[in-house]
């Protein structure tokens, strides 16, 4: 992220917009740092961060002390300065946040319930709202938006279980609905490029400029990060890694070219269970399972790892990121033994090396990221594009006919 500011009074706003990012990303930070960082003045820095600590928008946290001369003055974003609400709603669960402005979680509302339609969500949404704001967790003054993170085509793709009353989602005025319970800004995004904000903003983004982002969750997607900005492309499905080709060897020994998201995601895990007589349907219920359930998760995931690591060599061959990161609502120890199965499966393959890791952001990071999006947008960071949801005539994301 360019920080270089100018001095002119007509740049005054993007100014304001440059510190604010700096304070943020650098905290603690002094003065004199503030000013290298951002190419200004040590006076209009100064004049700047006085305004931002009356808006109550920086705080000064400590003095630092251990260096020559009068101890610098430690600058914070003021965690009490603004707060948001961010929502994730996906086939398998809702989940509502309310945070500060440091991003740390003050209430949360989940839940797991399978494919929740538009009407109850709007209901439920409502609830959520109404119970932040009767355990005061939310200072209306001060509450800079609802972000939503929502998957592309969420009534379309004809995955497990769907109900024919999903369908309800196509064509919903989702903008409409929630402003109608919220005077505040309303953002919405693709889940997975929600999630990829979250891990801009709190999590390995802080320490990784480029990465593309692997969401686990009901069905997979996708979103590419470069220089700390997400890349959305021209037509606005970037990262939908759901639609990469791989390589697919049945049991009948016939290879075959499959959609990644054909292939893997947390609802054909479930099916691949429940094919072996074990039923399972939240992340909860997998992580609790006996010996046998977790042999037969491992064996999946042994399979999944050559999928994933062919579908990561194109990402690597194209992009060319830092890294690549899997979060969502797999269980942790799901993640770590599926990044590890990778590993061995791209040198199984000799296929190009790509570092992966596991996001700090996991189960709800789509929610936390949606969150991000008004706070991004008021501290003048990467912000997610406060249009409609994407409709793009695009199969992309895990795609089976309903099992009966």
């Amino acid at each position: 992220m360019n920080l270089l500011g100018s001095n002119a009074e007509q740049a005054a706003l993007r100014n304001r917009q440059l510190v604010l990012a700096a304070i943020h990303r650098g905290a603690p930070i002094s003065r004199t740092e503030l000013a290298a960082r951002c190419g200004l003045t040590k006076q209009a820095i100064a004049r700047i961060v006085e305004r931002l600590a009356d808006e109550g928008l920086v705080i000064e946290a400590r003095r630092r002390h251990g260096l020559r001369g009068q101890p610098a003055i430690e600058l914070e974003i003021d965690p009490e300065g603004l707060f948001s609400v961010g929502a994730n709603i996906d086939r398998d669960h809702l989940t509502v946040v309310v945070v500060d402005a440091t991003g740390t979680v003050r209430g949360r509302v989940h839940h797991e319930k399978r494919f929740i339609l538009p009407d109850e969500f709007v209901a439920l949404f409502a609830d959520a709202l109404s119970s932040f704001r009767r355990r005061k967790l939310i200072d209306e003054g001060r509450l800079a938006g609802v972000g939503l993170a929502v998957p592309d085509w969420l009534g379309e793709i004809d995955v497990i279980g769907r109900p024919a009353a999903y369908a309800a989602w196509t064509g919903f005025d989702l903008r409409g609905a929630v402003e109608a319970v919220t005077p505040h800004p309303v953002f919405i995004d693709n889940d997975a490029n929600a999630a990829a904000l979250g891990e801009i903003d709190y999590g390995l983004g802080t320490e990784i400029g480029s990465f593309f982002y692997v969401l686990a969750n009901a069905c997979v997607g996708g979103a590419l990060v470069i220089d700390g900005v997400r890349h959305k492309g021209a037509g606005g499905i970037n990262g939908e890694i759901g639609c990469l080709p791989v390589l697919e060897t049945p049991d009948d020994g016939r290879r075959r070219i499959r959609q990644f998201g054909e292939l893997f995601s947390m609802f054909l895990l479930y099916d691949h269970l429940r094919a072996h007589g074990i039923v399972v349907g939240t992340p909860a219920e997998l992580a609790a399972l006996d010996g046998r359930g977790r042999a037969l998760v491992s064996a999946w995931i042994a399979r999944a790892a050559g999928w994933l690591a062919e579908a990561v060599s194109h990402i690597a061959l194209i992009a060319d990121p830092e890294a690549v990161l899997v979060g969502g609502r797999m269980p942790v120890r799901l993640i770590d033994e599926l990044i590890a199965e990778t590993r061995k499966a791209q040198i199984a393959a000799g296929l190009p090396p790509a570092a992966l890791h596991r996001a700090v952001c996991s189960e709800d990071a789509a929610a936390l990221g949606a969150a991000a999006m008004p706070l991004a947008h008021r501290l003048g960071l990467p912000s997610a594009d406060a249009g409609q949801l994407r409709r793009v005539p695009l199969r992309t994301e895990a795609a089976r006919p309903a099992s009966p």
